[in-house]
């Protein structure tokens, strides 16, 4: 079978879903960015658990 034209419907849907993506990677850029923002603030933390080590920085 040959691969026939594509139908108006799928340029729709293409550009469609193009927007969506745009979307989408810009609310991601948004929460990264606030993340970073966040992290700066809080600054260095040492660890997983979260226990105060002489030394540290710790901002509250």
């Amino acid at each position: 079978m040959a691969i026939q034209a594509e139908h108006e419907l799928h340029g729709r849907r293409k550009s469609r879903n193009v927007g969506v993506g745009l979307v989408l990677a810009g609310f991601i850029a948004i929460i990264f960015g606030l993340t970073v923002v966040k992290v700066e603030q809080i600054g260095a933390v040492d660890g997983f658990d979260n226990a105060n080590v002489p030394g540290a920085a710790v901002t509250q």
